[in-house]
């Protein structure tokens, strides 16, 4: 983890204990009635991502994210998700494997996000996460060497949410048609920053490193959003959702 003026680098992979430590001794755990839980898969073949949703469809958690970044070890490690059709095998296999909703988590890093939400919607996909984090680097120039071990990571934070919110405003066109719900991410920090989001087409929103210096972030977010809503008068957050006017 290596942090950035606006954000972090990470590179740590997707440290997990596994799906049956998590169905058998994490999830008896959890309270399933006041809190909702997404699972969120990953694999290196399309067969493990069956076989990990599969696992889960008969456990209490409310929905399942399919996070097609993850490398494609039988493609040579290219990115599942950085192909419209392979992220679609990919929503399609787990569709098979489950009848709990089914969340598909677009990367940045692809030429043609509508194209690739397109047809993650016709392979089953229930809804999207949007967007996953962004490729970069960082150099120590004394040591002349990269400052992640993998030389690349994922940069996540203020950053990049320019890059976010068009992510979420172009896979809104296609998901507005077929009335797919979205969960916009990348960069929220303030209420602001949601309402953003929500106005590009967010249903809701996704907040992560703005956690990590401050644990009551989505406390203040939530106050935030209910303020503006009472001061413009408008009932509820669904009737920003996608009022962008242009």
């Amino acid at each position: 983890v290596w942090e950035t003026p606006m954000g972090m680098l990470n590179a740590i992979g997707l440290q997990n204990p596994g799906v049956d430590k998590v169905v058998d001794e994490i999830l008896p755990g959890l309270d399933f009635e006041e809190t909702r839980f997404i699972a969120n898969v990953c694999g290196s073949t399309i067969e493990d991502y069956a076989a990990v949703t599969r696992r889960f469809d008969d456990s209490p958690i409310d929905a399942i994210e399919i996070n097609i970044s993850c490398p494609n070890i039988k493609e040579g490690g290219v990115s599942f998700g950085n192909y419209p059709e392979m992220s679609a095998k990919v929503v399609a296999a787990c569709r098979s494997a489950t009848s709990k909703p089914i969340i598909a988590k677009l990367s940045p890093n692809q030429t043609d996000i509508q194209e690739n939400a397109r047809l993650c919607i016709e392979a089953g996909a229930d809804g999207f996460a949007v967007i996953n984090t962004v490729m970069g680097m960082a150099i120590d120039v004394e040591a002349r060497q990269p400052i992640i071990g993998n030389v690349r990571g994922g940069l996540s934070g203020p950053a990049i949410k320019p890059i976010a919110l068009l992510k979420v405003h172009q896979v809104h066109e296609i998901a507005k048609v077929h009335n797919v719900p979205i969960i916009g991410q990348g960069g929220i920090v303030t209420a602001e920053d949601a309402l953003e989001f929500i106005i590009a087409g967010a249903t809701t929103v996704g907040i992560g490193t703005a956690l990590f210096y401050d644990p009551l972030a989505c406390r203040k977010i939530n106050d935030g959003i209910a303020q503006y809503l009472a001061r413009h008068e408008i009932p509820s957050i669904a009737a920003l959702v996608g009022s962008l006017q242009l």
